[in-house]
């Protein structure tokens, strides 16, 4: 065989990156985290996770070989595509930084694109980079990637110009303080103005895939250094230390309910079939059961099943109340803190329901949520909501916790 031939064919077939956000839903299947990786950067994850990932490792898909076209690119007239369902990130470690030596592959220097030349970089040190990041999805899961590992869209892994394949870097949103440790072992994005394509989960860690691109900035890092940790707590950490301070101000100041006897609702018997744990058994979907009055039950998964399917619409079923002329009045105490959107969840007549609801919220890695009282038709509810920082979020945001089988949360104003 001839070899001078073969290698310069590999380097070019994996040079591929998405031309746009991908669209939904996904109809490829699904893949997940390699063994031997830790939880890296900001350094744990919640208690309920499997050791590694929930996610299956994803393995080559041999229809995705072939269909390049000059200068690399994949398929560039098909477009890309995400799951309908929004992955439990929270329980994905991140990878671990390691000195690793160069691909063999996916490291020629200088290498041409579309008719640019770039080289790749010898040293990272202090390689910092600002622009726009995009990521991809299920177009490309199960295909190879530019240094010959399998891309999966469930891995915090991304696509670089200049970076050595592997090296590994820091992505932070700079708008809202959310950041991942990424591996890069893939070539892209070949966009004027973006810096790096992000793997889905990393995309969806970092809060960019309601607009399809986001402002960030792209550090090297190298193993023992002290960036590995995040230089300061996001947005969504600030607002969930601040609305759990307000929960406490809230609960202190409050004369605790008398206890009453009411009939469950449909949402408190859907949270009684939630798992107790909280945490699927590994490579296994967590499932719950919806009863609804007038409708039959579905089954709704949290995770990814082995083979995708679209995802049932669950029924929900709202009742008016009428409002206490106080709280009419005036902004909670916890909107005044957080000064944000609120987004409710769902009422629940047994409190220990909400606290079961708001557990699997934090497990889903949605943080933040609170649950207040109101007294409605000669009983007591319990709310539970949670903030969005604004509108575009909050619509992100209902769409992860409608995965979760709670129905479509709704905008609420006090």
């Amino acid at each position: 065989m001839n070899i001078r031939w073969l290698v310069p064919g590999l380097i070019v077939l994996a040079l591929a990156a998405c031309s746009s956000a991908p669209k939904k839903p996904a109809t490829a299947g699904h893949g997940g985290k390699p063994s031997g990786t830790v939880v890296q950067g900001k350094g744990g994850r919640p208690a309920h996770c499997p050791e590694g990932s929930p996610y299956a490792a994803a393995t080559e898909d041999l229809s995705t070989r072939g269909n390049y076209t000059a200068g690399g690119l994949y398929k560039p007239g098909v477009k890309d595509t995400t799951p309908s369902y929004v992955p439990n990130v929270a329980c994905i470690p991140e990878p671990l930084v390691t000195n690793e030596d160069r691909s063999v592959i996916g490291n020629k220097s200088p290498y041409v694109v579309l008719g640019k030349q770039y080289k790749v970089l010898d040293d990272t040190r202090n390689y910092v980079e600002r622009g726009t990041a995009s990521y991809y999805g299920a177009k490309f899961h199960g295909r190879l990637t530019s240094n010959r590992e399998v891309y999966d869209m469930y891995q915090f892994t991304a696509a670089h110009k200049t970076l050595p394949l592997p090296s590994f870097a820091r992505v932070t949103n700079l708008d809202n303080g959310e950041s991942v440790i990424v591996r890069v072992n893939d070539r892209g994005p070949f966009h004027d103005g973006r810096v790096v394509d992000l793997s889905y989960a990393a995309a969806v860690r970092l809060g960019i895939t309601q607009r399809g691109t986001g402002n960030v900035e792209v550090r090297a890092v190298q193993p023992g250094e002290t960036n590995l940790m995040a230089q300061k707590p996001s947005r969504r950490e600030r607002r969930a230390a601040e609305a759990a301070a307000a929960t406490a101000a809230v609960a202190s100041a409050r004369p605790a309910p008398a206890a009453r006897v009411v009939a469950d609702s449909d949402i408190d018997r859907l949270v009684n079939r939630l798992p107790a744990g909280g945490a699927p058994a590994r490579g296994q979907p967590a499932t719950t059961q919806a009863a609804v009055s007038t409708m039959p039950e579905v089954a709704v998964s949290s995770l990814p099943p082995s083979a995708p399917a679209p995802r049932p619409a669950v029924p929900v079923v709202t009742t008016a109340m009428p409002r206490s002329p106080a709280l009419a009045s005036s902004p909670s105490l916890s909107q005044k803190v957080v000064g944000a959107v609120m987004l409710q969840v769902a009422s629940f007549s047994n409190r220990d329901n909400a606290n079961r609801a708001m557990g699997q919220l934090n497990a889903a890695g949605i943080v933040g949520a609170t649950i207040s009282d109101i007294a409605a038709g000669g009983r007591t509810l319990w709310r539970l909501r949670v903030p969005a920082s604004d509108h575009a979020s909050a619509a992100e945001l209902a769409g992860r916790i409608s995965g979760l089988g709670f129905g479509s949360p709704q905008i609420v104003k006090d």
